[in-house]
């Protein structure tokens, strides 16, 4: 039995929150010609997990939290702005102004 303890890392980058889940290693496994697999950070979107930072017992915290905000920054890049929102000048439910009677 393993004494590995997952770690857990929620990074807000450019007002978008991402979760990195730490994952020991994996040895190789012939019969399903898996390859060795490293300890590694890995971010999770939706429900999956993106390889991303070899992980170290002995890292600080605020350590990891740099080195995978410039993971983010260099992989994932900038976020695009929202697109406009069409403007209503004052219209409301149904395009019709103040209160709508029949």
């Amino acid at each position: 039995m393993s004494a590995f303890k997952p770690q857990q890392r929620h990074l807000t980058v450019d007002g978008r929150v991402f979760h990195f889940v730490s994952y020991e290693a994996m040895p190789a496994n012939a019969r399903r010609q898996e390859a060795a697999q490293p300890a590694m950070w890995c971010l999770m979107v939706e429900g999956r997990r993106m390889p991303a930072l070899p992980w170290t017992a002995d890292d600080a915290p605020e350590e990891v939290d740099r080195q995978l905000a410039a993971w983010v920054a260099e992989h994932i890049g900038p976020v695009p702005p929202p697109p406009p929102q069409p403007r209503t000048a004052g219209k409301t439910h149904r395009g019709v102004r103040g209160d709508w009677a029949p």
